[in-house]
């Protein structure tokens, strides 16, 4: 009989859309992958006590809290799992990560540069009394993307030129959708720029290995008014509101454009926006080179496109790898070729990665180093949407 490996006691604060896909990867990734720790899923943290009691008798967790603060205190967890919206992320990291409890912590890392200054600061003094912290970039663990960072790095698409992501979602599109958490600035920072479109920034730089040094922007909020009455039914689905209700502000952006330039020399173009109607997660990134491109959409996610320039010339054009193969990141620990994975593996993967760090006593990626230098971009696009002049083609008409 093999040994029992040593336990990672895991306590997360937050229950809703991410602590459900969360808790999956924490139940499974052991019974998937050779994991020097084994999670266990020791408490959920919550404020209402009744919600977070059927949350943890329906995701598998041993005990409950309703004060963040009693999960860190407690002396038999070992790692805190934050869920939460982000106004709450600086504080929780940093008072965890000095109570001496691993952390992870779900993007975007802080509502501001200064909040995930100090949280990154923290976490370089914690890390050297070895207690680590990652920033749940979870599409970094897609197969596809995890494979084509793979083939760039292997020169298949020579010199990176181009950049170019979008991440499309509709689910903000009916104006009569309740005002939640993510339309609120104080509690999310922003809207979709930091929701998805700091996914799009983090999955760029990762694949390309290159950092985005220079940012144009431009920012539209197209419903400034919501009713405050009412909750969506799952992230994207239908709404349920109460008619008499009343309304209230929307203080973020629905959509965000920028162009970019990245320090090894490629320009790229980034788009984010909730609105754009029959785009249910069309998190799409292309890198063109001077050998070939490489695309991915992750509404078509266990695949990956990619064009070779050295192919003879007849029969040049996109092909699609399906990333299924054994050979391919994180998937020989799975299914038969051919059998594709879902949304909730990146988490999966995610756990896997970070406890295989843990185990083995080293820095887990992305740092909060890393989710720092995302913040910082999203900030450099926000300034830019809020502070640089347009130059229209009423300007031109005016000047010739």
């Amino acid at each position: 009989m093999t040994p029992q490996n040593p336990a990672l006691r895991v306590g997360m604060a937050g229950y809703a859309f991410m602590g459900a896909a969360h808790s999956h990867a924490w139940r499974n990734a052991h019974r998937f992958f050779d994991l020097p720790l084994t999670p266990e899923l020791t408490a959920i943290a919550g404020r209402n006590q009744s919600a977070v009691e059927h949350a943890a008798a329906q995701m598998g967790w041993a005990s409950t809290e309703t004060d963040w603060r009693a999960l860190i205190a407690r002396e038999d967890i070992d790692l805190i799992d934050i869920c939460t919206p982000g106004d709450t992320h600086a504080e929780i990291a940093i008072a965890a990560l000095r109570a001496g409890k691993h952390v992870l912590c779900e993007k975007p890392l802080a509502n501001s540069v200064a909040e995930a200054q100090e949280m990154t600061e923290v976490a370089a003094e914690a890390a050297r009394n070895g207690v680590f912290a990652m920033c749940g970039y979870s599409y970094r663990r897609t197969p596809a993307l995890a494979l084509m960072k793979r083939m760039i790095a292997d020169g298949k698409v020579g010199t990176i030129r181009h950049v170019r992501a979008q991440y499309l979602q509709d689910w903000l599109s009916d104006e009569n959708g309740p005002l939640t958490w993510r339309m609120d600035k104080t509690k999310s920072g922003s809207g979709a720029l930091g929701d998805i479109g700091a996914h799009s920034i983090d999955a760029a730089q990762f694949v390309t290995g290159q950092r985005i040094t220079g940012v144009s922007a431009i920012m539209e909020t197209f419903t400034t008014q919501r009713p405050t009455g009412g909750e969506f039914v799952g992230l994207g689905g239908n709404t349920t509101v109460d008619a008499s209700t009343e309304m209230g502000p929307v203080t973020v952006d629905d959509a965000v454009i920028f162009s970019a330039r990245f320090d090894g020399g490629p320009i790229g173009v980034f788009e984010a926006t909730r609105a754009a109607l029959g785009r249910k997660n069309a998190m799409r990134l292309e890198v063109n080179g001077s050998l070939g491109s490489l695309a991915f959409d992750f509404e078509d996610m266990n695949f990956l496109q990619f064009y070779d320039q050295r192919d003879e010339a007849g029969s040049r054009g996109f092909h699609r790898i399906m990333v299924t193969e054994p050979e391919h990141p994180y998937v020989g620990n799975w299914w038969p070729t051919g059998h594709g994975l879902g949304y909730e593996h990146g988490f999966t993967h995610q756990v896997v990665d970070l406890v295989t760090a843990l185990g083995n006593k080293t820095q887990p990626t992305p740092s909060f180093a890393e989710a720092l230098g995302v913040q910082r971009v999203l900030a450099a696009v926000e300034d830019s949407a809020t502070k640089n002049s347009i130059f229209t083609t009423t300007d031109q008409e005016e000047n010739s």
